[in-house]
């Protein structure tokens, strides 16, 4: 995990919230969904499968988790959790909190309206929430 550097574009895009063992958790700017991305401390992967096995099962891990434990808490219908990067290519893993009643619903968030920033309150109540709820998590 040598040589670890965020994407300049998901450091634009987001707030970091906490690390966990293999990730760095930030929260996206965009309060039309809680969602979160996870992204692996190591350098130049931009693949799934350029992760050792131990490394691929500890990411599946911190996201099924992180995603039960947002749904429950926060109250969701879905979690989607993907990874694209098609325009950010550093391996990085979206876990997404979907309502019946969102934006986008039932579409993809991804290209999907414009995200709308979070103001000071919104960011610092979700913040406060989603670190309580990886502060419970066990990994």
């Amino acid at each position: 995990m040598n040589d670890f550097t965020l994407d300049k574009r998901l450091a634009a895009d987001t707030f970091p919230l906490a690390d966990l063992p293999l990730s760095q958790v930030l929260l996206m700017n965009d309060a039309r969904y809680p969602w979160v991305i996870l992204v692996p401390r190591h350098a130049s992967i931009s693949e799934v499968f350029e992760l050792s096995i131990t490394d691929q099962q500890q990411l599946w891990r911190e996201a099924t988790q992180l995603g039960e434990a947002m749904k429950t808490a926060l109250g969701g219908d879905k979690i989607n959790i993907a990874t694209l990067g098609n325009v950010v290519s550093q391996l990085h893993v979206h876990v997404v909190l979907r309502r019946h009643t969102d934006t986008a619903w039932p579409a993809p968030v991804w290209g999907n309206g414009k995200a709308e920033p979070y103001d000071l309150n919104g960011q610092a109540q979700l913040r406060d929430q989603l670190l309580a709820l990886i502060d419970g998590l066990d990994i």
